[in-house]
């Protein structure tokens, strides 16, 4: 016995002759078995042969299913980015054997190089509908009671790349890809690739991604769910507050401080001054209502100011002042939404700054992504990239869903229809599940709140 064996060895001898630093690795597959066995019970791989088996244009080739497989497995494992560990996996019988694929079925790297290359952009955006698949099954699973999204560009630095398509200046000063992403929680549920020169809001992406989005959670997990977005200030822009406002969704960006704003602030007496606290920091803030020249009405904003950061008080150099714009507390359907789902106070300045405060963990969800995965894309052509890049992005949905189920259904098996209503409706929709969700609460009215013109804003 092994407790036998240990009482009878001598006292003063150590169990441990010591600790170093060792080269030898236990085990390098941690986790692959269990990752690879959570595919195969969520059946997305039916979903996967449904959206892309086509691409498969001879019997001999090895099945899609079997090559997104490998590829979720190969972003898992981690070990190599570059394409030539798949000529290493396919020659090790324990690999095969870790994913429980045949080692007959192991793909080497010109198969995922023709594989990647044959997808085109009709397929390619068929992995944003998979996304949003998911989305809704993670949706309807943790059912909450206010959905919180996170919209922003990635800067990927491809900055070694001089001669791969869309390989651009961005915003960092480095050459590469800027992705617009939108997040939940700690997933990411949409994006859309872009060359590096894309600005956060450039052309219609967000409104067009706002408006998909903010239907599918109405139309497939409840009708009348309050919806809040949140933005810095590459999103500052009135077209996206008219469509979030036609939309009944609510929004909190970071807005820009122009100059006569400044001068306002200068004006205002300390005592319009009010003060937000948290365990270990002190904000001032004031809000005021503000129409800049080109907007079409006035709209809530706050500014914010650091006085103490870590128990320590901030010199007034080192304050530096956030303008936030929202619509939370104007009295718009967004409110109606929130009093119904009991999160009236929702509205009250302290909670729209600790909500804009939050907004780093969306920051974290990609940085997530780039450590899941590699910021360095390994082709040349753009296609073929943005295969690889929404490869990856399911690939850390699946990853991050693993680590928070327990033993739960299956990935929902109804297709997502094209075309969805964005509106808020009075009852919720029919469910992906077999429980039907409650009839939906009823609203309440609220009424619009008074707000101050700056003057000369």
């Amino acid at each position: 016995m092994i407790v036998e064996s240990l009482s009878s060895r001598n006292a003063a001898s150590p169990l441990f002759d010591g600790v170093e630093i060792t080269s030898d690795t236990l085990t390098g597959r941690g986790g692959l078995a269990l990752f690879s066995r959570y595919l195969s019970n969520l059946e997305i791989f039916g979903h996967l042969d449904r959206l892309f088996g086509s691409l498969r244009k001879s019997s001999k080739g090895l099945p899609v299913t079997v090559l997104f497989h490998q590829l979720f497995c190969f972003f898992l494992d981690g070990t190599s980015r570059h394409l030539v560990r798949f000529d290493e996996l396919k020659r090790n019988d324990g690999y095969a054997a870790a994913i429980e694929t045949q080692a007959e079925q192991m793909a080497s790297s010109h198969a995922i190089k023709r594989f990647m290359g044959s997808f085109w952009w009709p397929r390619i955006w068929l992995f944003r509908r998979l996304l949003l698949h998911l989305f809704v099954w993670r949706l309807k699973l943790e059912a909450p009671p206010v959905v919180i999204l996170g919209i922003d560009a990635m800067v990927m630095d491809n900055d070694e790349a001089n001669v791969r398509h869309g390989v651009e200046p961005t915003y960092k000063k480095v050459k590469g890809f800027a992705p617009l992403q939108m997040t939940w929680g700690r997933f990411l549920i949409d994006a859309v690739f872009r060359g590096g020169k894309k600005h956060s809001n450039s052309g219609n992406s967000v409104e067009h991604m706002v408006r998909h989005v903010a239907a599918l959670i109405r139309t497939h997990y409840q009708g009348d769910v309050p919806i809040i977005v949140r933005l810095d200030s590459g999103f500052f822009d009135q077209k996206l507050f008219e469509v979030f406002e036609e939309l009944d969704v609510g929004y909190i960006c970071v807005g820009k401080l122009y100059p006569d704003i400044k001068a306002y602030a200068a004006q205002v007496h300390a005592r319009a001054w009010s003060q937000y606290k948290r365990p270990d920091k002190v904000w001032h803030y004031f809000e005021f209502g503000d129409r800049r020249a080109s907007w079409t009405k006035g709209r809530r904003a706050l500014l914010t100011r650091p006085l103490a950061e870590d128990c320590q008080w901030l010199l007034d150099f080192a304050r530096p002042d956030t303008l936030l714009y929202t619509n939370l507390g104007m009295g718009e359907p967004i409110d109606v939404l929130l009093e119904a789902a009991g999160l009236i106070e929702w509205i009250e300045p302290e909670h729209i700054i600790r909500l804009h405060h939050s907004r780093g963990a969306d920051e974290l969800v990609h940085r997530a992504l780039k450590e899941f995965g590699s910021e360095t894309l390994p082709f040349k052509r753009f296609a073929a990239n943005a295969a690889f890049y929404y490869t990856m992005a399911v690939a850390f949905f699946l990853y991050r869903a693993s680590r928070r189920t327990s033993p739960s259904p299956s990935c929902p098996s109804r297709p997502i229809p094209r075309r969805y209503d964005a509106r808020p409706s009075t009852s919720r929709p029919r469910s992906f599940a077999p429980e039907a969700a409650e009839s939906s609460r009823s609203r309440a009215p609220h009424g619009t709140n008074s707000r101050s013109q700056s003057s000369g804003t």
